[in-house]
């Protein structure tokens, strides 16, 4: 797919962009390309293959689910301003 100059600005102007005269064959030729690319990985055929969360396999290291710190909700929850069985109060800001 081919952008023209008055499609670019069509988009531009939906996305609230400003753009200069001066940039609009590069921004033209820029976003045709993105969209050629994307043609051409539609054309592709996936059929039987799998998605991939990561294209070499990779695994997360995690860390071991350690207990760090010591219960301090009754320290906190006797500085705040306003506590309810156990919950923060806050002021209604949505009606």
């Amino acid at each position: 797919m081919t952008l023209g100059i008055d499609d670019v600005k069509a988009i531009a102007h939906l996305a609230r962009i400003a753009i200069d005269e001066e940039t609009l064959p590069t921004h033209v030729k820029n976003l045709s390309s993105v969209l050629a690319l994307a043609d051409q990985l539609k054309a592709t055929d996936t059929d039987g293959v799998e998605p991939m969360a990561h294209p070499l396999d990779a695994v997360q290291r995690l860390r071991d689910d350690v207990v760090t710190e010591s219960d301090q909700r009754e320290k906190f929850q006797s500085i705040a301003p306003a506590v309810q069985d156990g919950l923060y109060l806050v002021p209604k800001v949505v009606e």
